[in-house]
């Protein structure tokens, strides 16, 4: 359990924060860039659950209340440096999040018909959402993987000397979830009915000054 007494500190007002295992870091550190923008694209989220008026699936609303939890997590990991012999039991993304995350791609993208183009960003309101969703999670990794160019991967035997480096499978499960949020977009914007609110790309070639992109089935 977090206790929250007071929200402001004062403790980050030169530029400095710490990080879960209490180590100093530069605000500027891409660690902190990295998990910061975790909790934008987890931000993002929120804002299509509040703006979901029963377009989305139970199931997807449930889902999506799974992945904002496990969204805390992957910050906290990615917070947190791999260290040897950590005084207390650290926080971690586990393969079984990925998992799940594979299986909720499975399971809601194959009913959806196959894509002949890709989409513009757009439809009803919370498929738009999900669209900047998808996009603030592929953030979030290129970050999170700045943050390994950095740290590395591995695990530090001595903090003192060397920092620790950031938890691989804390990516891979940002790198999923950038995939099966683009497909419950489509979910939002019911491509699988026959009226889809999803606008198909038109290359360059194929436009004019008169054409407008029309709303496909994808069927």
């Amino acid at each position: 359990m977090v206790t929250l007494s007071r929200i402001y500190t004062r403790t980050g007002d030169h530029g400095t924060t710490r990080l879960v295992d209490n180590s100093v870091a530069a605000k500027s550190d891409p660690r902190v860039e990295a998990y910061g923008l975790v909790d934008a694209a987890n931000a993002a989220i929120g804002l299509a659950l509040a703006l979901d008026d029963g377009v989305l699936p139970e199931a997807v609303r449930q889902a999506l209340g799974v992945i904002q939890n496990e969204l805390f997590d992957v910050g906290a990991d990615i917070a947190n440096p791999l260290v040897a012999n950590p005084p207390w039991e650290p926080l971690r993304t586990v393969q079984s999040s990925v998992d799940r995350l594979e299986h909720w791609c499975d399971e809601f993208g194959d009913p959806l018909p196959t894509l002949r183009s890709f989409i513009l960003p757009g439809g009803n309101a919370v498929g738009a959402q999900l669209h900047v969703c998808r996009t603030a999670v592929r953030t979030a990794e290129r970050a999170a993987w700045r943050a390994v160019e950095a740290y590395g991967t591995q695990t530090s035997q001595d903090p003192e000397q060397t920092p620790g480096g950031v938890n691989e499978l804390a990516i891979t499960y940002l790198n999923r979830l950038s995939d099966l949020l683009f497909i419950l977009s489509r979910v939002a914007n019911k491509a699988a009915e026959g009226s889809s609110d999803e606008v198909l790309w038109v290359p360059g070639g194929e436009r004019n000054a008169d054409h407008q992109p029309d709303r496909h089935s994808q069927a």
